[in-house]
């Protein structure tokens, strides 16, 4: 039986925060988006379950380096939509993660791939941890293989919210989050698979991500964690 790659099936791929970009993004999230906390306690060590919730068959090994870079955009984007014109933090993420579980490698070469997710991305290198991102599509051999059997998921959201501890604390400093309004948005749905000669499946997805949206602006997505939180 053909292998699925479990959530792009992407997520199972993340390869988490980059060490840079933890100081500067969870620093905000986890600690009411305060400029000198660099703890990820909330977000690394916290997390209901894998990224994605794999139920699929096991990753291969290899996944793509994280300092790859992002392509440029004459790559084209593919079957990857455009970033909607959304400025509330749960509606765009609930996009984000629905573009993030849907692909079709039948007409979307692995560099349109990634360009099209780049285009979702924060313009504030400051915040934007691309790593997170391109770290969830497979390498170049696995993605080619996919192709070859014609595998593509559509999917669908059935929620979002802001976790638990996010909600905290902003209840604690509401103010705190003006200096770079970024949100932390859990979101729950499904991923439906299909390839060649009629094999597919159905797996349930979640994902925590870290979006940005500043007053008067359109939203963009700056991190995927490591794991999920509720």
């Amino acid at each position: 039986m053909q292998k699925r790659f479990p959530s792009l099936s992407l997520s199972s791929y993340g390869i988490g925060w980059s060490a840079n970009k933890r100081i500067s993004i969870v620093a905000l999230v986890a600690t009411v988006l305060l400029a000198t906390a660099a703890t990820v306690a909330w977000l690394s060590g916290n997390g209901t379950g894998r990224q994605g919730q794999d139920h699929a068959a096991p990753a291969p090994a290899s996944s793509p380096s994280s300092s790859e870079t992002a392509p440029k955009p004459a790559a084209g984007s593919g079957s990857v939509p455009k970033p909607p014109q959304i400025a509330e933090p749960v509606a765009y993420a609930k996009a984000v993660a629905q573009m993030l579980w849907s692909y079709d490698t039948r007409n979307t070469s692995r560099d349109q791939q990634l360009a099209g997710m780049r285009a979702w991305m924060t313009n504030e290198p400051t915040y934007a941890d691309w790593a997170s991102v391109s770290g969830q599509v497979p390498d170049p051999m696995l993605w080619s293989r996919m192709a070859d059997q014609d595998q593509h998921a559509t999917a669908s959201v059935t929620e979002g919210h802001y976790p638990s501890a996010f909600k905290q604390a902003l209840a604690d400093d509401p103010s705190a989050i003006t200096k770079a309004y970024i949100y932390v948005v859990t979101v729950n749905g499904k991923q439906q698979i299909a390839w060649k000669k009629g094999g597919g499946g159905a797996e349930e997805r979640a994902v925590t991500l870290a979006v940005q949206c500043r007053p008067n602006h359109d939203c963009t997505l700056a991190a995927i964690a490591p794991s999920v939180t509720q």
